[in-house]
This record gives structure tokens, C-alpha cells and sequence, in this order.
């Protein structure tokens, strides 16, 4: 594929049961939301320049999907998983989704070179942040 200088993005699309309740949980983490792709059944959840979450309530997610929407705290549909600049960082973003009123998705991952910590939204959804050491990678 040809670097055409297009900055390619994701829109990851989540099904909620509570929009209001969604938002909030992710507005303690420190994201925020683009208003402009958000009304009374989505929120645009913006996670970087070209990352964005699609919270959807369920009968609008259902809109979309072809298959029916699994029960995100009984199914696994979807890992999410966000780069951190550092242990620190994982660290920080975590706990902040902990005390927010998410919950544990498993047990930290050490491996020297790579550190991740992962926790589930109010939906049940499995989100994992990742540090991976720079000069690992470019070894």
C-alpha cells in the first residue's frame, strides 16, 4: 500500500446500555468526546487524532449489526488495545478506569520489555493497555 500521506483511522463501534453512564466512565479517564458524530443514542468517544470509539446504546448498535449483540459481561467480542508511552502511563490509565467503576479484566502482564494491565468498561468490554520497550521493538 502506498504512503499516500491519507492518515488511515479506526472507529471502533461498542454497543452500551447506558449511554449517560458510558460517557462518564470515560470522561474520568480524561478522554473526551467529538459532539459533531454524537447524539441521544451515540457518543464519539475520541481517543487520538485517528482513534475513536463508537458507543452505541444497544437497539441503535443493533441498527448495524447483522448478527445479535452479544452480553459483553458473559461473551468476549472484542479485546481493545491502547498503546501507552510508558509503565507509568499504563499504570495511571488502569487505576483511573478502576476508581471510575470499571473492573479487572486479568492479571498484569511483566515482561521486562513489555508491561500491560487491562481492565473491562461498565459494559463488560476488555480493554488492554500496553507499553512496549522502544528499543525492544527496534531489536
Amino acid at each position: 500500500m502506498a504512503n499516500t500521506g491519507y492518515q488511515q483511522m479506526i472507529f471502533v463501534n461498542l454497543p452500551v446500555r447506558n449511554l449517560d453512564v458510558s460517557k462518564k466512565f470515560f470522561s474520568e479517564l480524561g478522554y473526551s468526546f467529538n459532539e459533531q458524530f454524537s447524539d441521544e443514542t451515540t457518543a464519539c468517544l475520541v481517543i487520538s487524532d485517528t482513534i475513536f470509539a463508537m458507543l452505541l446504546s444497544e437497539p441503535r448498535f443493533a441498527e448495524f449489526a447483522t448478527k445479535p449483540v452479544v452480553d459483553a459481561t458473559k461473551s468476549t467480542e472484542v479485546l481493545v488495545a491502547l498503546s501507552a508511552e510508558s509503565r507509568e502511563k499504563v499504570d495511571e490509565l488502569a487505576d483511573r478506569a478502576l476508581a471510575a467503576g470499571g473492573s479487572p479484566a486479568k492479571e498484569p502482564m511483566d515482561f521486562g520489555h513489555m508491561y500491560g494491565r487491562s481492565f473491562q468498561d461498565p459494559d463488560g468490554h476488555h480493554w488492554e493497555v500496553m507499553w512496549m520497550d522502544p528499543a525492544a521493538v527496534q531489536g
